[in-house]
């Protein structure tokens, strides 16, 4: 299921990918069909370059705006799926959002809020999809969690917590439906020079304020050399192990929580 073309991996599948803003250019290496969902209106403006390069890419593809956190979003996003595509083959769990703040500092609703977007959104996805997967006896299922899933954030107390909880979500589905050909994976990037970080107000901006950088590019740099690599991710680097989780090569890889942090998490597992 598994083809390259001109050394780039091309996966023809059907791929459900609820994010906010999947990178265009590895639209092409995701699959000839795709779903994906923006989580903020702010974002439909680069859901509409994934579909664009979608369809460049020689495939179709179709945006679905909804809250991930429904409880019918899991159910209404196959849905779409089976309707224009026949079904999903590869579903990816990227939604997310996060800020920096002490653990006092939390109310209440914000933990049960992220408890939702980490954990219930990617159960309901997973619970609507796997199992028509497993009918068919392929699938794959990648979790993007977080560093901070496995080594608790002080500054992100909730969004720690919750991304835990999501490992344990993910490591469960995959025990449960590996011998029916679907394998369930994480992955764990760090800090990664996306919308999350690099956007107005966003995390640098926050980890400015609390480092009392001069500037974004002192705090950016700062940030960096916290990496042992000395520098974030590119959104690049991340999709590109989500890619090769959703491949045939990665066949003989099921409840596995890989690190995509430049070293920054110096644990074994």
């Amino acid at each position: 299921m598994l083809r390259v073309e001109g050394g780039a991996l091309r996966l023809p599948q059907r791929a459900l990918v609820p994010i906010e803003a999947e990178p265009p250019e590895r639209i092409e290496d995701l699959g000839d069909r795709l779903v994906g969902r923006a989580f903020e209106i702010g974002v439909l403006e680069a859901q509409d370059e994934a579909v664009e390069a979608g369809g460049a890419a020689g495939g179709g593809a179709q945006r679905l705006a909804l809250d991930v956190t429904d409880r019918d979003a899991g159910e209404r996003m196959l849905a779409i799926a089976s309707e224009l595509f026949g079904g999903v083959d590869v579903l990816v769990n990227n939604a997310g959002t996060a800020q920096w703040r002490r653990l006092e500092q939390v109310p209440d609703e914000d933990w049960y809020a992220q408890y939702e977007l980490n954990v219930m959104a990617p159960l309901r996805a997973m619970r609507a999809a796997a199992p028509a997967m497993a009918e068919r006896g392929w699938g794959r299922v990648v979790n993007v969690c977080s560093t901070a899933g496995k080594r608790p954030s002080a500054a992100m107390p909730e969004y720690s917590v919750a991304k835990a909880a999501e490992l344990s979500l993910s490591r469960l589905f995959a025990d449960r439906y590996a011998k029916r050909g679907v394998l369930v994976n994480a992955i764990c990037p760090g800090p990664v020079e996306a919308e999350l970080w690099m956007e107005p107000g966003g995390l640098l901006d926050q980890s400015r304020e609390l480092s009392g950088a001069n500037s974004r590019e002192e705090a950016l740099a700062t940030a960096g050399a916290k990496r042992p690599i000395g520098r974030l991710a590119t959104v690049e680097e991340i999709a590109a192990a989500i890619v090769f989780l959703c491949s045939e090569r990665a066949s003989y890889v099921s409840g596995a929580a890989w690190s995509v942090d430049g070293g920054t998490v110096q644990v074994i597992i």
